[in-house]
C-alpha cells in the first residue's frame, strides 16, 4: 500500500469534518466518510479506518436527530 492511499483516506476524513464545520449538509460529509472507508477496504486498511468512520457517522446521526427535535 502506498502513502498516496493513506493521504487520500486522510483527506476524505478531513474533508467530511470540514464540510460539517462549514455548515454543509450532513449527507455531503457522509459521502466523504463512506468513500474513505471504501478506499480503506480496497487497500486492506478497513480494520484501522472503520472505527474512525463509525465515530463520525454516529456523530452525524446524533446531529441529524438533534436538528429534527
Amino acid at each position: 500500500m502506498t502513502d498516496d492511499v493513506r493521504e487520500r483516506i486522510q483527506k476524505l476524513l478531513v474533508t467530511g469534518d470540514n464540510r460539517l464545520k462549514q455548515g454543509a449538509r450532513p449527507a455531503k460529509a457522509r459521502e466523504s466518510y463512506q468513500r474513505a472507508l471504501e478506499l480503506a477496504r480496497e487497500a486492506g486498511l478497513e480494520d484501522r479506518i472503520r472505527p474512525l468512520v463509525e465515530i463520525r457517522l454516529a456523530d452525524l446521526a446524533r446531529l441529524e436527530r438533534d436538528a429534527a427535535s
